[in-house]
């Protein structure tokens, strides 16, 4: 993997926004995902993963019954994968993966959590154009159909209408899948997720077969408080990424919080 030790704000604005001019169409748009990490050694393991047990059994019990006790108009359609993006949207243990096309997002969780300032950061970069180079016909004949870069909840249903249909092949590979605007708060953070073919399948190792792909920018420790205030100045903050009380109450609380006594370097 392609780590690279930020030097200063500076320097981090240049990688952030690196290789984002795009000649075809004039402008600059990133090709890249981001996911932003406070501690440097925290890898990409889904929830799915984290709760541990077998994984494609867990996946179908735990979505089964959440779309069973869930409202159901909870959806603005009623497939799996609509359901599976909400599940993951309220904390439900599945094989997606939050990233946002944002860098300052990206960011801001790299410093929403002022007792992890004395640990290294990191934000993840993945080029998901060229991942979806790497999926099977059928996907890439769906995003070329539509002249897309990212798949969408529906889109996927006109693929493959079950989740279990992304293991038919030997290969694994990963989609990015930009979920239904179920609220502001999606909205807000421009949310996508990552997804593997298989509940198991783990994103680390995939990208470490892939390895052009990504890059890891290392936020320094002694970086994080410059970000965090100038984040905050930009309006890059809870209030704004976690709309209502309780996004508002965790800002009060993090921005008027007591800090150590620092200077400029």
């Amino acid at each position: 993997m392609n780590d690279i030790r930020v030097g200063g704000w500076t320097e981090l604005q240049e990688l952030l926004f690196a290789d984002s001019w795009n000649e075809e169409l004039g402008l600059y748009r990133s090709n890249f995902a981001f996911r932003g990490c406070a501690d440097v050694d925290e890898d990409l393991s889904t929830s799915l993963a984290k709760l541990g047990g077998g994984a494609s059994v867990l996946e179908d019990h735990l979505l089964r019954n959440f779309r069973k006790y869930a409202t159901g108009d909870a959806v603005p359609v009623d497939s799996e994968w609509n359901w599976l993006a909400l599940g993951q949207h309220h904390g439900l243990p599945t094989r997606l993966l939050d990233w946002t096309y944002s860098p300052y997002v990206a960011l801001h969780f790299v410093t929403m959590q002022p007792d992890r300032f004395n640990h290294d950061g990191v934000v993840w970069m993945v080029d998901y154009v060229r991942a979806h180079e790497l999926v099977p016909p059928e996907f890439r004949s769906e995003l070329e159909q539509e002249g897309a870069n990212v798949f969408t909840t529906e889109m996927l249903a006109g693929v493959a209408e079950k989740i279990v249909e992304l293991s038919r092949g030997s290969e694994r590979f990963v989609l990015f899948v930009e979920p239904p605007s179920f609220d502001e708060r999606i909205v807000n953070q421009y949310a996508l997720f990552s997804l593997m073919s298989s509940p198991d399948a783990s994103l680390d190792e995939w990208l470490g077969k892939h390895e052009d792909l990504a890059r890891r920018l290392v936020i320094p420790a002694e970086l994080k408080w410059e970000i965090r205030d100038k984040l905050d100045q930009a309006g890059i903050n809870e209030r704004v990424l976690f709309p209502g009380l309780d996004g508002l109450t965790r800002w009060v609380t993090r921005y008027y919080a007591p800090r150590p006594t620092r200077r400029p370097s």
